[in-house]
């Protein structure tokens, strides 16, 4: 089966992106990640405001 994995409604916060996409069940998740380089942090949340939240108050921990 072909990946069919693609974001949309992506929006920026700081250096933090957070899109929205589906998951291999069919549920809406939301992508929040750190476009910084050498952070490697992201996590999946089940709300947008869950992942705006988290994108507004991450930090990055290298410098």
């Amino acid at each position: 089966m072909p990946a069919r994995d693609f974001f949309h409604s992506v929006m920026r916060i700081g250096p933090v992106q957070i899109g929205t996409h589906r998951d291999r069940n069919g549920t809406t998740k939301h992508a929040a990640v750190c476009s910084n380089d050498n952070c490697g942090w992201s996590a999946d949340y089940t709300s947008r405001s869950a992942a705006q939240l988290a994108a507004r108050t991450h930090r990055c921990r290298v410098r």
